[in-house]
């Protein structure tokens, strides 16, 4: 039985834990709910005990490497702590690495939840092959990831890749964090539910308001299953979302200019949907990335011999394992 790390992956509804081998390999994968309202200390017990039961079973053969976590929010990468966390109230300031290593007597990493998504794409999914790449993550908001080099770039305070907070309408909705009209007040599931709830008491969307009414469970995946049946209001809204986050994207081209940007997370399933709208939006609006468009280079290339540089915008590939994957990875930088 081969070495092995734990990567981890805490989310606010679930908890998944992950025993990866040097090479890559998914030995074993267990999730557990996280009940976040009990406190830190319950879910850290929970981790723990979680991360004990499956690295039991390959500790007899194979020596465990230590631990990565990802954790949503702002990680002091130095102390260990969870600097700030919408998704996890409570846990400023709170001792996170310090309390797993002490149970647990192993190395532990603690990294922001979309940075590990980003490094196991980086590692074993759609960015294996480059060295310099960028991710977003679309979910509840957006969460974003860049990397240099084949490695993290935190920025001065961990907090580099906060593509969600980029402003791309002014004086446009307000956000949590103080702004108005940040990116993931327009293109995240939570935008999806703004945007349909608006239209559907506006009166401008009844099937909307016909599902919403009929479905406890109605959510941007409901928005997106009327917007493949063709209905227009649900249409529509995948249409703005498409127009801001091209904007966004178009933008983070002209600043990075990047190998290879991955879109990730829940509603990127949503991307025949949004996706056509967004690469008409970065066409228009970034000249880097109209230069280097995989679709117009290759048409217009007069020398099939030459290998052109491109920028290539895709989805990710390794679905809720990419949190696995790079969290374990952690372990071997």
């Amino acid at each position: 039985m081969p070495d092995f790390s734990i990567g981890v992956d805490l989310g606010g509804t679930n908890l998944r834990i992950g025993a990866v081998t040097p090479d890559g390999r998914l030995l074993e994968k267990i999730s557990v709910s996280t009940k976040i309202s009990l406190g830190a200390d319950h879910v850290v017990n929970e981790m723990c005990d979680a991360i004990q039961r499956l690295s039991s079973q390959y500790k007899k053969s194979g020596k465990l490497l230590g631990a990565g976590i990802g954790i949503p929010g702002m990680v002091d990468l130095e102390t260990g702590t969870v600097a700030t966390s919408a998704n996890l109230p409570g846990w400023s300031e709170y001792p996170v690495r310090q309390e797993i290593e002490r149970r647990l007597r192993a190395r532990i990493i603690l990294e922001n939840d979309a940075n590990v998504h980003a490094l196991g794409e980086k590692w074993l999914g759609a960015a294996r092959d480059v060295d310099n790449m960028a991710m977003l993550t679309l979910g509840t908001g957006i969460g974003g990831c860049i990397i240099l080099d084949g490695k993290i770039f935190h920025g001065l305070t961990g907090m580099a890749g906060e593509f969600g907070h980029v402003t791309i309408e002014p004086e446009g909705v307000p956000c949590g964090c103080g702004n108005r009209g940040c990116a993931e007040r327009y293109a995240s599931a939570s935008a999806v539910m703004r945007m349909a709830q608006e239209m559907i008491a506006s009166g401008e969307a009844p099937e909307l308001a016909k599902a919403a009414a009929s479905d406890p469970e109605f959510s941007a995946k409901s928005v997106y299953n009327l917007a493949v049946q063709g209905d227009p209001g649900a249409r529509k809204i995948y249409h703005r979302f498409g127009r801001a986050l091209g904007i966004l994207m178009a933008d983070i081209v002209n600043v990075l200019n990047l190998e290879m940007y991955v879109i990730g997370g829940g509603v990127a399933s949503a991307w025949d949907a949004f996706a056509p709208t967004m690469f008409q939006e970065m066409r228009e609006r970034s000249p880097i990335y109209l230069a280097t468009d995989p679709e117009n280079v290759r048409n217009k290339s007069a020398n099939p011999t030459h290998k052109p540089r491109l920028t290539i915008v895709t989805r990710a590939i390794l679905g809720s394992d990419a949190g696995l994957y790079g969290g374990a990875r952690l372990t071997a930088l």
